[in-house]
């Protein structure tokens, strides 16, 4: 079938208007797949800058863990008065106390100059720990007086009591009825341990 000239000129308005359409429908289309994909990216970026923020929130929550757990174990040492330079005095008081308290019959120490021990690296300043040895003799009714003399000690603070060696030895005195013998001696050496914070002092 042959269309006429006349026809033809009828259908080509109709035939211009459907490719206009056609392109136009093209068009909407490629700008839809293109919306989707922008925001597709967009929903990725979003989405990896929230993780993102996770990660920086969990981080800071971890820090402010340690922080916390840091400052609590600082106020333990600064309770037990560990921090800071030696307390001859109060460590002559805490023996002389502890002799008094447990009825002790005969208790002798001496104190050796203080020494540093170790230097340890921190932020913002190094920690220094001091050792001063203390020489202590005993003489015992049960060797369980020395137990409970060294419990003593390390109960009362004032430095981290750290026992290097202790040897016990009998008297070989014996037991009469006018008075109390000891039966033991016992001889100690015990570090009595400071932390000094450089950080602190300045």
């Amino acid at each position: 079938m042959r269309l006429t000239p006349r026809e033809w000129r009828k259908l080509a308005l109709p035939a211009i208007v459907c490719l206009a359409l056609a392109a136009t429908g093209a068009a909407l289309i490629l700008a839809a797949r293109q919306s989707v994909r922008a925001a597709d990216q967009s929903l990725a970026a979003a989405q990896a800058e929230r993780a993102r923020n996770t990660q920086r929130l969990a981080t800071i929550a971890e820090e402010e863990r340690e922080v916390s757990q840091k400052i609590a174990f600082y106020q333990q040492l600064k309770d037990l008065n560990i921090l800071g330079e030696e307390r001859r005095l109060e460590w002559a008081d805490t023996i002389a106390r502890i002799r008094a308290q447990r009825e002790l019959l005969d208790l002798r120490y001496r104190v050796e100059r203080q020494k540093l021990l170790v230097s340890a690296e921190g932020k913002p300043a190094n920690v220094d720990f001091f050792g001063s040895t203390m020489k202590v003799q005993l003489a015992l009714l049960h060797e369980e007086d020395l137990v409970r003399f060294l419990s003593d000690l390390r109960a009362s603070g004032n430095a981290y009591y750290s026992v290097k060696r202790c040897t016990l030895v009998r008297t070989g005195q014996a037991a009469t009825g006018a008075s109390i013998v000891p039966r033991l001696r016992a001889e100690c050496e015990i570090e009595l341990i400071t932390i000094i914070d450089r950080a602190a002092k300045k």
